[in-house]
């Protein structure tokens, strides 16, 4: 009789053609955040083909579909959104989004893992419930749309994975699986675990002048896009305040810089993430760059007027569990394997770091690529390693967890502080 490992690894082997062609149809028709309708389909549909009967419309797009067996909960979670990226080969032409963020591979390897554990002679062995979930936009982009979404009342926050912890999606979840492309340089086939990485607080900041003639009567005027240009330079002399331990990323981008060239401009809008490995770092350096708008503003008599959305916690460091070290020495003849260095720090951000201040969340990364992550030489190059490698260490992972009555996954919940409860949790999304 073949061991359960060799069965897992079989179906998804066995279904090694019909997963790259998922991951390509995805890798071609990328949606961005809160939009991903047709992606989200094809999630579905694959899960019904399964057997299993997935939720839908989870903050607007969210697929949820799990195996109903009693115990504990564990999510394979994967991300359905792009990231805005037309100058890239496969970028969706009717919308510039493309998944050169990697996303597509997340969720083929969902999906491979539902193929394994669904097999009725795996199911029959786990010690607790496994849930395949789908999550929209966690790529932080397009506010503007967003803060419509938000003054429609049709979602509260940014962040797909807050939206739906505000929501209770992820109540009867114990303990999360994720995985991502690599992030930090590497020369693995195959990452065990997550390196530490940023948090953000969005900010959205109007500067309001008052319009005159440029030409007539410029000292009639007070010129915001001045005003904003003074809150940049002073946000510059901010940056050496920052302590180099904290990772600090404070970046700003203009979306309205004036109406024309011959009127004082009386409005400019910026929008601005502010990054940092801690939440103390966030909060300061927060503080420092309202302070050099509003310096900027008051200098020219014009006025700052900042919003703060809340953005994504820094991912936390949590140790590689014995569950995914068996499942790296499984596949370590196939490919090279090896444990993240805790000593890098990713400065990129993730809403996984909100997991992982409510449940123990687990994660690793893969290579099968070439070129930097969100640009547009990012490019597949081996669709073994970039899509059928992940699910295998998903759904090797997930099932070493739930054996022997889920003992592993029992005894990381039982030594698992969350830095934050849900109530804490949304309290700080709030303030």
């Amino acid at each position: 009789m073949d061991s359960p490992e060799s069965l897992i690894l079989s179906a998804i082997d066995n279904n090694r053609e019909r997963l790259i062609k998922f991951a390509q149809n995805v890798y071609a028709s990328g949606e961005p955040g809160f939009r991903e309708f047709s992606t989200a389909k094809k999630v579905t549909n694959f899960l019904e083909t399964l057997g299993l009967m997935p939720q839908t419309g989870l903050a607007i797009t969210g697929v949820k579909a799990g195996l109903g067996l009693p115990g504990l909960n564990i999510a394979a979670v994967a991300e359905l959104d792009g990231i805005a990226c037309p100058a890239h080969p496969f970028a969706n032409p009717a919308n510039g989004v493309s998944h050169s963020c990697g996303h597509n591979a997340q969720i083929t390897a969902m999906l491979g893992a539902a193929i394994a554990l669904s097999q009725p002679e795996i199911k029959a062995l786990l010690g607790g419930n496994v849930t395949f979930f789908a999550v929209p936009s966690e790529e932080y982009t397009d506010i503007e749309y967003k803060t419509r979404l938000i003054e429609d009342g049709k979602i509260r926050y940014g962040g797909g994975k807050a939206e739906l912890i505000s929501l209770g999606a992820f109540d009867d979840v114990n303990l999360c699986v994720t995985h991502h492309l690599h992030m930090v340089k590497t020369g693995r086939d195959l990452l065990l675990g997550l390196n530490t990485t940023n948090g953000f607080v969005v900010k959205q900041i109007e500067i309001l002048g008052k319009a005159s003639h440029a030409a007539i009567a410029p000292h009639r005027g007070i010129n915001a896009l001045n005003a904003a240009s003074l809150g940049l330079s002073a946000l510059a002399y901010q940056r050496e305040t920052f302590r180099d331990t904290d990772f600090v990323r404070v970046h700003a981008i203009m979306t309205d810089g004036g109406s024309t060239v011959n009127v004082v401009p009386s409005k400019v809008t910026l929008e601005a993430q502010v990054r940092a490995k801690t939440v103390g770092a966030m909060q300061d350096a927060a503080q420092k760059t309202d302070r050099a708008f509003q310096a900027g503003a008051h200098a020219l008599g014009a006025r700052a007027v900042i919003k703060d959305l809340p953005g994504y916690l820094p991912v936390l460091e949590y140790p590689v569990p014995k569950a995914m070290e068996m499942a790296g020495s499984l596949l370590a003849k196939a490919y090279s394997v090896g444990k993240v260095d805790p000593e890098i720090h990713n400065c990129a951000s993730t809403d996984v770091g909100d997991l992982s201040h409510l449940m123990p969340t687990l994660g690793f990364t893969t290579g099968g690529f070439i070129g930097d992550l969100h640009s547009a030489g990012f490019t597949v190059t081996d669709v073994d390693k970039a899509y059928v490698l992940p699910a295998k260490v998903m759904a090797m992972t997930i099932f070493n967890l739930l054996q022997d009555k889920a003992r592993e996954a029992h005894g990381l919940l039982e030594r698992f502080s969350p830095p934050l409860t849900k109530t804490e949790y949304l309290a700080y999304l709030g303030s």
